[in-house]
């Protein structure tokens, strides 16, 4: 599968949206895709948590990259990140 790298916007988002980069690649390497808005594509993978996030327990963390692929990589616009 093509390298994936992280544009430097969904990188500013790491600490604010609680995710991490191994999350993002594994959610893009075995989650099926799916057409997303202007083009991209979008994933979807939860992870066991069962920690604090924002001062609230959660048993589940669900990563969800917005991404393109392109000719020799796959490129991550941002990463939304959902708790449950």
């Amino acid at each position: 599968m093509k390298p994936i790298r992280l544009s430097a916007h969904a990188l500013s988002y790491l600490n604010k949206r609680g995710f991490t980069v191994p999350e993002v690649e594994e959610a893009i390497r075995e989650s099926r895709w799916q057409p997303a808005e202007l083009g991209r594509l979008e994933c979807r993978k939860a992870y066991p948590f069962g920690k604090q996030w924002n001062k609230k327990l959660y048993a589940t963390k669900e990563v969800r990259p917005i991404f393109v692929e392109q000719s020799g990589e796959i490129v991550v616009v941002t990463v939304y990140t959902y708790f449950y």
